[in-house]
């Protein structure tokens, strides 16, 4: 009694195309897959090896840093 039915799925379905038009759906979809594909590269970029790497590097320039302060 709660759920949505499949035929008011359809009907909103239906309206959301007459008031945007296929076009313009079809482009917002595009414009959606690029940003998620755009994030999950991102996401895959960033390795925890790397995070690692980088906080040791920062411990050296901070330990060459405060050598250089003596």
């Amino acid at each position: 009694m709660g759920g949505i039915s499949i035929w008011q799925l359809l009907i909103i379905a239906v309206i959301v195309v007459l008031l945007f038009g296929t076009k313009r759906l079809r482009g917002m979809g595009g414009d959606l897959g690029q940003a998620v594909k755009g994030f999950k590269d991102a996401m895959s970029d960033d390795k925890p090896s790397d995070h690692a790497n980088q906080a040791q590097q920062r411990q050296h320039d901070d330990d060459k840093d405060d050598k250089t302060l003596r």
